[in-house]
This record gives C-alpha cells, structure tokens and sequence, in this order.
C-alpha cells in the first residue's frame, strides 16, 4: 500500500495543453503503479487540449463544471459526474466553452 495526499502531488506540463493545470496523482514514479496512471486537471475557461491521438485508453471523469471532448465526427459535453471512455487510438480534443473552471479526474492506461 502506498498512501497519498494532494500535497505529495507535483504539476506537470502535459503536451498538446494549454490554459490548463495537470498533476499525476498515481502512475510509475507517484505509486509504483505499472498498469496505469491517474491525474487531476484543472481546466481554466478557454483551457484544452489539441486534437491529437496519444496511445493508451483513457477514461475522463468530470468532477466540476463542464468541458466538450470531440473528434472529427462526434462532439460530447461533459458535465459533473459525467465521464467519456476513448479507445487507444482514438482521437480527441478537449475544449472548456464555458466561463467557469473544470476539474476532471483522468485515468489512463500505459500500453
């Protein structure tokens, strides 16, 4: 067992980002973890990601607010307690539309 708090957590610049604040709460260097890591995203208004097709599946789970998740031929809004899976291979942009910050819990698997 390895126990964490927010304050173990260190930010990191994660790429394809912008107007957003990312932190790793569990993964290799966190926890140990071999099979997938789990981060916290703070997303300001305007905030995202580009559309871009990183590896591993991903789960993203809106824990405040309301963010769009899109690709070339599907657009979802995601609100709280709300979460998207996205297969490896997947692409995806991550938008916040709105005037209020996001925070979404993102689990992500290493292949």
């Amino acid at each position: 067992m390895k126990k964490m708090t927010l304050s173990d957590v260190k930010a990191y610049d994660a790429p394809g980002h912008f107007g957003v604040s990312t932190m790793r709460l569990h993964g290799q260097e966190e926890t140990g973890g071999s099979k997938f890591w789990m981060g916290l995203s703070h997303f300001l208004p305007g905030g995202g990601c580009d559309l871009g097709v990183p590896p591993g599946e991903k789960v993203y789970y809106v824990l405040e607010g309301e963010i769009t998740i899109k690709n070339n031929t599907e657009e979802h809004i995601l609100g709280k307690n709300e979460l998207i899976y996205i297969a490896s291979g997947e692409e995806r942009e991550i938008v916040n539309h709105t005037n209020q910050p996001v925070s979404m819990l993102v689990i992500y698997n290493y292949e």
